[in-house]
């Protein structure tokens, strides 16, 4: 048995291993020292002998690796030390390109060793310049080489937004509607797969889905917005506040109309809300909306609450930077308590509502748009001034957007049109100069949302016509819209269409002769007057049969009516005029009800005797006047 030792791990793995003593505070185990090498060596000797070996081989060398390095460093420079000095002067050129030639490989063409010489000759300044150059076509690059465009409606997009693997498309409009686009099951006719009316008759201001993409936040012009899942069921509803409590800390939820919302980037199950109360609430999705995490009161420089337009966590979730429409930025720290924000620039625009603001992917910079027509860039680590600043960019909705590029090199933002203009177009400007890069018609109306989805590399605008366009590479963009417009429409196919041709043959023998197909309407109207197929309920009866029962009833009063009482029936087709009238000479010849009664009292009929004398025939007496 051997013994079981504890003790330092030796990290020199290049230099001679260093023996290491055992600490000793545990102990050894086993018998001593001596007898254990004894019974060692008897194993292994038993073993050798029964095996038929000498031994078991030798043992590891041990390798220390910077001699190692030193001695091949210095065999290295002899001999190239010993190649220069036979070789003569004059050919020093062609053998050190023989000799590149013999460890490289096969000669370089021609034209390549001009290239090389000529790129040689720049210097190293040209090599760096190209290099720049390279590298700013590749950042510049625009997906504006294909587009299309999706109906939504008839009313302005004011509310667009991709799920994180860019698979579906949501976009919410002023008509009060959500439209939901699935790329994979679109065709070419780009159709939406489902409409709805989340939050009845309010508008649609922004919509955004979560980090996972199976929840989506709905911000309207109600207080309360909703959370509903990729198929548009509602899954959550924040609580409405308490509109006559002045402290908004102490109500539950929002009082005033939601203006902006977000998703936590790193929460999936935390999202943010602004209102026209002046606050900012998150919220818990598990929590059921019943009430809001945190809440931050946003105050403007004379102390009176001030409304944020428009929100944007940072990338790593845990600040929220606040556009006001006193024109101010600030920034809160959600993990410190919301008293007062950590940083904020008080005049950052005109005191007019700030339409977008948003973090760069990196999270050094901050973009914001605002109605005053300008649009700004911000470093986050100097807020005093603004790094760089744009002006006379129309913007006529407050939801309109700025956004960044993938990689931060471009600054994009959405125009609207101005009096006399009839193109809306999307600006792009290099971030580091903010010189305008290109500008880009989209369409004959406003342009306001704006999405540039990282992984599709594809740019989706929503107009004031009620249009999503989309701009797309062909060749360097995926998925997105490229699955759909390859599609094409298919028509649904009638099934009064005969799919195989029927040769008629109106003579041919009874055993040859073919049934004539029907087209499957005159098939439907036959099967409907059949009582079987159709399926025809039982019809109304007159009398009881076969124990069932008729509609007048089982009772005894009803059997009694129906047998006894109406066993003389008249028939009510005959006119009722004829029916009287057949009675006529039967009374005139043997009068039973009113001649036998005046026969005694009145045997002369006065009235037809006088009338006829006086008037005449069948003419009544004329009037005569009172005077006479």
């Amino acid at each position: 048995m051997k013994k079981i030792s504890f003790g330092k791990i030796s990290g020199h793995f290049g230099k001679n291993p260093i023996p290491v003593k055992p600490t000793g505070t545990i102990g050894t185990f086993g018998p001593p020292k001596v007898i254990e090498n004894l019974e060692d060596d008897r194993e292994s000797q038993e073993i050798k002998n029964v095996m038929g070996i000498a031994s078991f081989g030798k043992k590891a060398k041990t390798f220390d690796i910077q001699e190692l390095m030193t001695q091949v460093k210095e065999t290295a420079k002899q001999l190239t030390k010993t190649v220069e000095e036979d070789k003569p002067p004059e050919q020093d050129a062609e053998s050190s390109s023989d000799d590149e030639d013999d460890f490289i490989g096969p000669p370089l063409p021609d034209s390549f060793k001009k290239e090389a010489a000529t790129r040689t000759e720049q210097g190293t300044s040209s090599d760096s310049d190209s290099d720049v150059e390279d590298v700013s076509i590749n950042d510049y690059f625009m997906p504006l080489q294909a587009n299309t465009s999706m109906r939504h409606g008839n009313k302005a997009v004011t509310a667009l937004t991709l799920d994180p693997s860019g698979a579906r498309l949501a976009s919410g409009s002023v008509d009060y509607e959500v439209s939901f686009w699935d790329f994979a099951g679109m065709d070419s006719n780009l159709r939406s797969f489902r409409m709805l009316q989340p939050a009845e008759n309010h508008p649609i201001r922004a919509l955004h889905y979560s980090n996972t993409g199976d929840l989506l936040l709905v911000i309207s012009g109600a207080s309360q917005a909703k959370v509903i899942d990729r198929d548009g069921f509602e899954k959550l509803e924040t609580i409405k506040g308490d509109m006559y409590i002045t402290d908004m800390a102490r109500t539950k939820g929002h009082t005033g109309t939601l203006l902006a919302g977000s998703f936590n980037p790193q929460l999936k199950e935390e999202f943010l809300t602004t209102s026209s109360d002046g606050t900012v609430r998150t919220w818990d999705f598990w929590g059921e909306g019943k009430q809001h995490k945190h809440i931050i009161k946003c105050r403007a420089q004379n102390g009176l609450k001030t409304s944020p337009t428009a929100i944007s966590y940072h990338r790593d979730g845990k600040v929220v930077a606040c556009g006001c429409n006193d024109g101010s930025i600030q920034l809160w720290d959600l993990r410190k308590v919301s008293v007062a924000p950590v940083s904020q620039v008080r005049k950052a625009h005109d005191p007019v509502e700030i339409s977008s603001i948003v973090y760069s992917h990196v999270g050094d910079n901050l973009l914001t748009r605002s109605l005053d027509e300008t649009l700004k860039l911000w470093d986050l680590r100097n807020l005093k001034q603004s790094v760089h600043s744009k002006g006379n960019l129309f913007a006529r909705y407050d939801t309109t957007d700025a956004i960044f590029s993938p990689n931060d090199s471009l600054v994009v933002t959405a125009m609207s049109l101005k009096r006399g203009e009839t193109t809306g177009h999307i600006n792009f400007y290099e971030t580091s100069t903010f010189n305008l890069a290109k500008s880009v018609p989209v369409t004959q109306s406003h342009t306001i949302k704006l999405n540039w989805h990282p992984k599709l590399n594809q740019i989706f605008v929503g107009n004031g016509d009620g249009t999503v366009k989309c701009f797309y590479d062909e060749s360097k963009s995926m998925r997105g819209v490229t699955l759909c417009v390859v599609k094409k429409h298919r028509k649904a196919q009638h099934s009064e269409v005969m799919s195989t041709q029927q040769v008629i043959t109106p003579h041919a023998l009874p055993l040859f002769r073919q049934e004539r197909r029907k087209t499957s309407r005159k098939q439907m109207e036959k099967d409907r007057l059949d009582p079987l197929k159709s399926k025809r309920p039982d019809l109304p009866i007159t009398s009881g049969q076969g124990g069932r029962v008729a509609s007048s009833g089982g009772t005894l009063s009803s059997f009694v009516i129906r047998n006894l009482g109406l066993s003389k029936r008249v028939d009510d087709d005959q006119d009722p005029r004829e029916a009287i009238l057949k009675y006529a000479k039967d009374a005139a010849e043997n009068p039973y009800w009113i001649a036998p009664a005046y026969a005694k009292t009145q045997p002369k009929t006065i009235y037809a005797s006088t009338s006829q004398e006086e008037g005449g025939e069948g003419e009544p007496n004329p009037k005569k006047s009172k005077l006479s």
